[in-house]
């Protein structure tokens, strides 16, 4: 039977992305199963350090990202991964290096206007003003998944009702 070992969420900031890493990683780690979060933020600050926001940029933040996912899952960890990931090609990228077998892609669909009213570092309102360039869903540009494995919004769910959505979408391969 094929492993579904990554969990890619995919989504604007402000979404819940983060959030529902956090609470799946727990709920799972109280299961007795190893994972990782691979948080966009996190990945930044070190692995991906250096890199801009150009779209040649982030596919080379997704597809790092995407080889750590993998490297995980072949030592049996899960990887759950928080990264906006706005571009098809970069998902695409990630699914192949990851295993389209080992793969569920979840889309965190909340809407624009909340992700906004979420912003706690201001980057929406610095993107509106043109301070904050390249902004995913501002100034540049967010590819809604077609037919993600997986669609939730944090606007209509809470996180943890979302979080229990992605666990009973890997329950088929951790049994």
């Amino acid at each position: 039977m094929p492993t579904a070992d990554t969990v890619w969420m995919t989504g604007l900031s402000g979404a819940g992305k983060s959030t529902l890493a956090d609470v799946l990683a727990r709920m799972l780690r109280r299961e007795g199963r190893p994972c990782i979060v691979l948080d966009g933020d996190a990945v930044r600050e070190g692995l991906s350090r250096g890199l801009g926001f150009s779209d040649a940029d982030r596919l080379e933040n997704m597809r790092r990202v995407a080889e750590v996912a993998r490297l995980a899952n072949d030592s049996g960890v899960i990887a759950i991964v928080a990264l906006i990931s706005p571009l098809e090609e970069g998902r695409r990228l990630a699914r192949r290096i990851v295993g389209t077998q080992r793969f569920i892609e979840v889309h965190v669909s909340t809407p624009i206007e909340i992700c906004a009213r979420r912003d706690p570092k201001g980057l929406y309102a610095g993107a509106h003003a043109g301070k904050v360039t390249a902004f995913t869903g501002v100034s540049s540009a967010y590819e809604v998944p077609a037919s993600p494995d997986l669609r939730v919004d944090t606007s209509v769910l809470s996180a943890q009702e979302c979080a229990m959505q992605m666990r009973e979408r890997l329950q088929p391969w951790l049994g």
